[in-house]
């Protein structure tokens, strides 16, 4: 294991937030289901089943990128990636208090992932191409 930079700290902190997040709302929505009446059950389950297993991924990856560990960051990165359109589409639905802490979230953890701090760390003193 590498010396760990700030940029790697900081994106575990993210991606274990956005993966507390996650667990969160696939826990509410599991609860919602088991005591409510849902309209489709099936839709329901599925929905608290996949929140609850990103929020456990994430905090998987975010554990990953604290021990700085070079499988964390792949994950890491299309996570992001996949985040910003979600963001971007609750803006434009004007839900902003979700939309703009995820794109700050998202903008935040690929930019800490990315960092060259983080790559030296991640692939090795002389980085992805060897001496």
């Amino acid at each position: 294991m590498s010396s760990r930079p700030l940029t790697l700290t900081v994106a575990s902190v993210v991606v274990a937030v956005e993966g507390v997040a996650a667990l969160a709302l696939g826990g509410y929505v599991a609860v919602e289901t088991l005591i409510g009446k849902p309209s489709d059950l099936v839709s329901s389950i599925f929905v608290a089943a996949f929140g609850i297993l990103v929020g456990a991924g994430l905090l998987w990856v975010a554990w990953g990128v604290l021990q700085v560990l070079r499988w964390s960051r792949g994950p890491g990165v299309v996570t992001q990636i996949f985040a910003l359109p979600v963001a971007i589409t609750l803006i434009q639905s004007q839900q902003y208090a979700y939309g703009v802490p995820l794109v700050v979230a998202a903008a935040i953890a690929l930019v800490t992932l990315l960092a060259p701090p983080s790559t030296r760390a991640l692939m090795g003193e002389d980085g992805p191409h060897g001496p």
